[in-house]
């Protein structure tokens, strides 16, 4: 079948060929509208309170819609205490609202109100004063108007001592969006050049080199095009695009360098093209098909997981993934049919000759005598497995020791943090939050909503009491609500105001500032409980346990009062994230463990790597930990400590490293079993299998690294976290494990590693294969 493949490529390659590069061309069209199609959402839990919570508020409430924004306005030359200021900060509010872009539904604030109810939108400095907007702008169209209008309204009042910034949650993941496409194409920019080099070096040759990046960017493009159509009937996040084309680059390219390489030694050993792509493809082809269904297989358990953005994340894998294979598999056999012994072409004389020292060689089989040299990798075996409880206890001490910091990790949705400190959606929510309390910007939102209007006397009493309660609860700076404006208005019957009639009598400011409380006909009521801290504070978290105790001792009849806020969604997506975590480990670890019993026929090598891929993620969260909740290193990195890690890295992060660990080990193990048929001598083989595979798993793991790392730098902060710990697990992997735990428990387990019930006992496998083991190491012809 692979030969009437291989001669099938012969005939029809140019048509293939030109067909690819349409196909490419076409993809590159299609996925240009990607970035404006992706969501910023994706971190509610369906049905969940918070959820309930923001479709509420979407409808009825003044400054408070669809999309909703902050109008942050500074004045350098007047404070409000002096007249120029109303004057000057009110011909910014009127110009913002106007906007035809913005569809400015309704405004309520410091240019809707006068006297004391002024005040309240006026920040301890007497110089910062804002407006809440409700925008009739569906999610997508206000991520992409509001870095534009953000961009506009700096500029034309940057002149007049004004700083204008637009606060909210479009606005922040609109730049977010933004910041994201500037930092895809500053990863790009930094990522080619250094996998050029690491490739000329690893090839010896510019030929190969750039059709490996053609293979990587052919799996990209095409995921796009995908995405791109998906997007127009899914909720995707933002995050996909930069986890696609990262993983695009690292897996697409790390599968043509296993395929490549293959390649090329078989031609260097003297097979026609024809015949050496046919045995590549039944090699390293072999490995990359197994290696692109283990990660399918790993990366589709995220979909048990109930979250928008876990769901976008792990779509965005399989696509790239799959046709990370499809391009190894199909397109790539094509262009080395083309190009044949031209694959060496273009070489670097610097790093060639780096890569011609380190080319493959086959060690040979020993007799009855030791040869006077071995390689240097298998001098590295023969030295661990001399002390292999040494090594392993080492190796593990090590491990565990970074692992530790692991045990305090939490996690939190994104923020105003992940952005930049010189963003302006970063600089309005320091502002607001320096002027108003660090709450200001993300309170715990209380929605009571009742059956009939909210007017009666037994209402007002219930919600009165309930207001009081939150007030006095710990770590709570206020609770903003309707109630102190309707006693302004009415102070007999405050909740009078309310009725039909009594409500459009209200002067304009006070109205306006009751609907942003009270729904239009009166059967919503919301509470802004302002805590002391931000969302994501542990302060915040005991707060909102103790808010809903309040609304569960709460008695309003008939009515629902329901939690929301960022603190609350956070939570939820945490929750819904860790009850669903114990159910995607299990099925993958299923998952892994039969795709190698099945590979290895063994059933102790596959418990083996399982354990020893859980220490090595732990030991990646534990760095993850050190750098990003404490800070430790976070600036050389451009990010700064946020005391948590983004809820979706660490369970991105399990699937994505099992299944590329999974990758090297059947590559390694693939070849010492092979060896120990052959011999007999677990020792041996093992040392002869790592000698034939480092040499290419280390530079595999390099080429991720030095992906996985340009976005670590030049990413925003989920993506950073995400690369740095793929860059840190990839490296422990590639070096702790694969060089040392690996080498260590394969000579302590020794014939062991092969056992399968109903096999032969381990120590007459090779027997059972036709050939027996020498006592001096090597291999005798059974007669």
């Amino acid at each position: 079948m692979v030969d009437r493949f291989v001669r099938g490529l012969g005939r029809w390659r140019w048509a293939i060929t030109g067909a690819w590069v349409v196909a490419l061309v076409v993809a590159g069209v299609v996925s240009v509208p990607l970035p404006s199609l992706l969501s910023g959402g994706g971190w509610s839990v369906d049905g969940s309170d918070s959820a309930t919570v923001q479709a509420d508020l979407a409808h009825g409430f003044v400054g408070r819609g669809t999309s909703d924004v902050m109008v942050v306005v500074v004045d350098h030359w007047y404070t409000s205490d002096q007249p120029g200021f109303a004057k000057r900060v009110g011909r910014v509010m009127n110009d913002v609202g106007h906007d035809r872009g913005l569809s400015v539904r309704d405004q309520v604030g410091f240019s809707t109100t006068t006297g004391p109810l002024q005040q309240r939108f006026v920040g301890k400095d007497g110089r910062t004063a804002i407006d809440q907007l409700g925008l009739d702008l569906e999610d997508g169209t206000a991520r992409r108007v509001l870095p534009q209008m953000q961009s506009e309204v700096s500029s034309r009042f940057a002149g007049q001592g004004l700083d204008v910034t637009l606060v909210g949650t479009a606005a922040f993941w609109g730049a977010v969006n933004t910041l994201s496409e500037e930092g895809l194409v500053h990863a790009e920019m930094l990522t080619f050049p250094l996998i050029l080099v690491v490739l000329v070096g690893l090839f010896g040759g510019l030929v190969a080199a750039l059709v490996s990046l053609a293979v990587g960017a052919t799996a990209i493009l095409a995921s796009f095009a995908v995405l791109t159509v998906l997007a127009g009937h899914l909720e995707l996040s933002l995050f996909v695009q930069n986890t696609a084309t990262m993983l695009g680059l690292g897996v697409g390219i790390d599968y043509s360098l296993f395929v490549i390489a293959r390649f090329k030694e078989e031609l260097g050993r003297g097979s026609t093209v024809d015949d050496a792509l046919a045995t590549t493809l039944r090699t390293s082809g072999e490995t990359v098909l197994f290696s692109g269904i283990t990660i399918l297989a790993a990366m589709s358990t995220l979909f048990l997981v109930p979250l928008g953005v876990v769901f976008s994340i792990a779509l965005g894998a399989v696509v790239v993934v799959a046709f990370s294979v499809l391009a190894s598999l199909l397109l790539l056999p094509v262009l080395l049919r083309l190009l044949g012994h031209r694959i060496s072409a273009g070489r670097v004389p610097l790093l060639g000759a780096g890569a011609r020292r380190g080319a493959h060689r086959e060690p040979p089989i020993r007799g009855a005598h030791r040869p006077p040299h071995l390689t240097r990798w298998e001098r590295v075996a023969h030295r661990v497995m001399a002390r292999p409880l040494v090594f392993l206890g080492l190796g593990l001490i090590l491990l565990l020791t970074l692992a530790a910091p692991a045990r305090s990790l939490t996690t939190f949705t994104p923020d105003a943090q992940i952005v930049p400190q010189s963003s302006p959606v970063r600089v309005g929510f320091d502002r607001v939050q320096d002027q108003f309390g660090t709450g200001t910007t993300a309170p715990i939102q209380v929605l009571v909503t009742a059956p009939r209007p909210i007017t009666t006397r037994a209402d007002a009493a219930a919600l009165v009491q309930l207001e009081r309660r939150l007030a006095a609860l710990p770590s709570v700076a206020r609770v903003e609500s309707a109630l102190p404006v309707l006693a302004l208005a009415s102070p007999v019957a405050p909740f009078g105001a309310l009725q039909a009639g009594a409500r459009e009598a209200l002067p304009s400011g006070i109205r306006g500032l009751v609907g942003h409380y009270v729904s239009s006909d009166a059967t919503k009521m919301i509470f802004d409980v302002v805590p002391t801290g931000h969302a994501a504070d542990a302060q915040t978290s005991d707060l909102l346990g103790r808010v809903h105790l309040v609304v569960d001792e709460s008695s309003i009849p008939g009515a629902r009062i329901l939690v929301g806020g960022e603190t609350a969604q956070g939570i939820e997506s945490n929750a819904v994230i860790s009850d669903r975590l114990p159910v995607v480990v299990g099925v993958m670890l299923v998952v892994i463990y039969l795709l190698l019993l099945v590979t290895f026929r063994s059933i102790l090598l596959p418990l083996k790597a399982i354990l020893m891929n859980l220490v090595s993620v732990a030991a990646t969260f534990g760095v993850l930990v050190i750098v990003f909740q404490h800070g430790v290193g976070s600036s050389l990195l451009g990010a700064e400590g946020s005391g948590h890690i983004q809820n979706f890295v660490p369970i991105l992060l399990l699937t994505l490293l099992f299944s590329l660990s999974t990758d090297y080990e059947v590559f390694l193990l693939n070849r010492v079993r092979e060896e120990f048929v052959k011999t007999g001598d677990n020792t041996r083989s093992v040392a002869v299998g790592m000698s034939s595979t480092a040499p290419l798993i280390s530079g595999a793991a390099l080429l991720m690294v030095v992906v996985f790392g340009s976005f670590a730098l030049a990413g925003i902060l989920p993506i950073k976290q995400l690369g740095f710990g793929m860059a840190v697990a990839i490296a422990i992997d590639a070096t702790i494990v694969r060089l040392v735990l690996v080498p260590a428990t394969m000579r302590l387990m020794g014939v062991w590693n092969w056992w399968m019930p109903g096999r032969p006992r381990p120590g007459v496998i090779a027997r059972h294969l036709g050939r027996v083991a020498d006592p001096a190491g090597g291999i005798a012809e059974r007669g």
